[in-house]
C-alpha cells in the first residue's frame, strides 16, 4: 500500500511522492521560547517525529529542519515581565525545550536555525520582495502587499478580504488591514538591527521563508506545524516565498496537527489550564507521555486526560515486560532445543499484525488505527511466551518489537545490546525473585514484601501473577 498524506493545501489525501525520489525535505515550525514547553507543543513535535521515523522506516532519507524563533514580541514582553535582558528568555526556555524533546526521544532536527543568526539573509529576502513589487516601506517598517499576490488565502481557504485582517495594532501604517509586517521599526528599549530602512527587527513570518529555503531549497516536500499556524503564519509564508521565488507550489505537502484541549477547551493563560510538560514528568515517565500523544490521529483534536495517561502507562509497562521476557528467552541456554509448536501459524499471525500496523500508518500516519494492532501484538506474543517458544519464534517476536519501536520510540532503553556484566546481573535478579517467590508460596508476605521494597529501591520493579513473578529494570 502506498503512503497517503492529507495535504492542507489541497484538502485531499494524496499519494506521497517527494520532489526528489527517496529524499524527503521537511521543515517544521519550531518554538518561540518565551515560556515553559506545554503538552500542546509536545504533541506537535512528537507527531512530526512519528512522521520522520515512519518515512525513514519506509526507506526515505529525511532532511529535517526546525527553526527557533529567538526574537519575537512575546519574548520582549516576557523579558520586561521578568526584568531580565531579552536574550536570557530564549536561552532559558530553549534549553528547557531541548531537554524535553530529548526526554521524549524526539530525534533532533539536522538543522535548528535561529532568527538572530539569519538577520542578513532576512534583509536580503525583504529587499528582493520590494524589488519585485510585493512589499513597501511605511514609517520605517516594511509590509507585504497582499493585493499583489493573487493566490492569497489558498491554504486557509479564506476567500474574503475581511477574513484576512491581521496586525491591527499598526493599521494606520498599512495600505490595507490585511497587509503584514516583514520588518518592524525599532521601538525604544527593544532589540534592533541595522537595515537599509533604519534600525528594526524581523516580522514573525519572514523568518521561516528565509531559513527553510536556505537549508532546503526553493521548493521542498513537507512543511508542518500546529493547526493554529495555518492562518496567518503559514498563509503568509506561502505568499512571501512564492512571490520571491516565482514557484508554485512552494511546498508540496502541508501537514497540520490538531489542537490539544483540556475538557474540550483550548489551553490558555486566561483559563489557567496550561499544563507544562515538566509537570507531567513528575507523575509519568517521558515514554508514557510519548505513547499517549501518539495514540490519537494527529489531525483530530485530542482532549488531554490523566486517565488517558494511566492507560498509556499500562500499555507501556506491558510492552516493557514483553520485551524483557523475550530477551530472557533469547539469553537462555539450549532454548533452540525446546519442543515447539506450529511456527507457521505464529508467523502468519505476526505477519497479519504487521500488515495491519503498516497499512494504518500508510493511511496518513494514522496511529489511532495502528494502536489496536500494538495491543493485539502484545496479547498474542504474551500468549505465545506462556508456552516457552523455541528460539526462532522468540526471535520473530523480538524483530517485530524492534521494528514497531522504530515508530513508537518508547523501548530504546530496553533494546540495547546486553553485556556480560548485565547477563550476570539478570541472573542474580532471577535468583532473588525465585527466593522471594518461595516466601510467597509459604505465605511469608512480610519477607516477600521486604524483598520487593529493596529491589524497588534499586530500580527493579516486580509484577506478581498467581503462578509466577516477572520483573523489569526501570531506567
Amino acid at each position: 500500500m502506498a503512503l497517503r498524506v492529507t495535504n492542507t493545501l489541497t484538502g485531499q489525501k494524496e499519494v506521497f511522492k517527494p520532489l526528489i525520489p527517496d529524499l524527503v525535505r521537511m521543515y517544521v515550525c519550531g518554538p518561540t521560547p518565551y515560556d515553559h514547553t506545554h503538552i500542546g507543543h509536545a504533541r506537535a513535535y512528537t507527531i512530526f517525529d512519528l512522521i520522520r521515523r515512519y518515512l525513514e522506516l519506509k526507506g526515505y532519507r529525511v532532511f529535517h529542519v526546525m527553526n527557533i524563533t529567538d526574537i519575537d514580541d512575546k519574548i520582549i514582553r516576557r523579558a520586561k515581565e521578568l526584568n531580565v535582558p531579552w536574550e536570557e528568555v530564549p536561552k532559558k526556555y530553549t534549553e528547557e525545550f531541548l531537554d524535553i524533546i530529548t526526554k521524549l526521544n524526539i530525534k533532533m532536527p539536522h538543522v535548528m536555525p535561529k532568527v538572530t543568526e539569519h538577520i542578513e539573509e532576512i534583509i536580503e529576502f525583504i529587499k528582493g520582495l520590494i524589488e519585485k513589487g510585493y512589499a513597501y516601506e511605511s514609517h520605517g517598517s516594511i509590509y507585504f502587499n497582499v493585493d499583489a499576490f493573487e493566490d492569497y488565502g489558498k491554504l486557509s481557504k479564506r476567500k474574503h478580504r475581511e477574513e484576512w485582517r491581521q496586525e491591527e495594532e499598526v493599521l494606520k501604517e498599512k495600505r490595507k488591514p490585511y497587509d503584514f509586517a516583514l520588518w518592524k521599526k525599532a521601538k525604544p528599549g527593544e532589540p534592533w538591527w541595522n537595515s537599509p530602512w533604519g534600525s528594526g527587527r524581523p516580522g514573525w513570518h519572514i523568518e521561516c521563508s528565509v531559513m527553510s529555503s536556505k537549508y532546503l531549497g526553493e521548493q521542498f516536500d513537507i512543511h508542518g506545524g500546529g493547526q493554529d499556524l495555518i492562518f496567518p503564519h503559514h498563509e503568509n509564508e506561502i505568499a512571501q516565498s512564492e512571490a520571491y521565488f516565482g514557484v508554485k507550489p512552494w511546498v508540496k505537502y502541508w501537514i497540520h496537527v490538531g489542537y490539544l484541549t483540556i475538557k474540550g477547551e483550548k489551553m490558555s493563560k486566561s483559563l489557567g489550564n496550561i499544563i507544562p510538560v515538566y509537570e507531567v514528568f513528575k507523575k509519568y515517565k517521558p515514554e508514557v507521555l510519548r505513547l499517549y500523544l501518539l495514540s490519537s490521529y494527529y489531525r483530530s483534536p485530542m482532549d488531554f486526560t490523566w486517565e488517558g495517561l494511566e492507560q498509556a502507562e499500562i500499555l507501556y509497562e506491558r510492552l516493557v515486560i514483553l520485551t524483557e521476557n523475550v530477551k530472557k528467552i533469547l539469553r537462555e541456554e539450549n532454548v533452540s532445543h525446546r519442543v515447539g509448536y506450529d511456527v507457521r501459524a505464529i508467523a502468519k499471525e505476526l505477519s497479519s499484525i504487521r500488515k495491519g500496523f503498516y497499512e494504518s500508518l500508510d493511511d496518513d500516519f494514522n496511529m489511532a488505527k495502528a494502536m489496536p494492532y500494538v495491543h493485539r501484538f502484545v496479547s498474542f506474543a504474551n500468549k505465545v511466551l506462556e508456552y516457552k517458544p523455541i528460539f526462532p519464534v522468540a526471535l520473530l517476536i523480538m524483530e517485530f518489537i524492534k521494528e514497531m519501536n522504530v515508530v513508537l520510540g518508547v523501548l530504546d532503553k530496553h533494546l540495547v545490546p546486553t553485556t556480560d556484566v548485565e547477563k550476570k546481573l539478570n541472573q542474580v535478579i532471577d535468583a532473588i525473585v525465585k527466593i522471594r517467590h518461595k516466601f510467597r508460596m509459604e505465605k511469608d508476605y512480610k519477607t516477600s514484601d521486604w524483598i520487593r521494597s529493596e529491589l524497588a529501591k534499586v530500580g527493579v520493579k516486580l509484577f506478581d501473577t498467581k503462578d509466577k513473578t516477572t520483573w523489569i529494570i526501570e531506567y
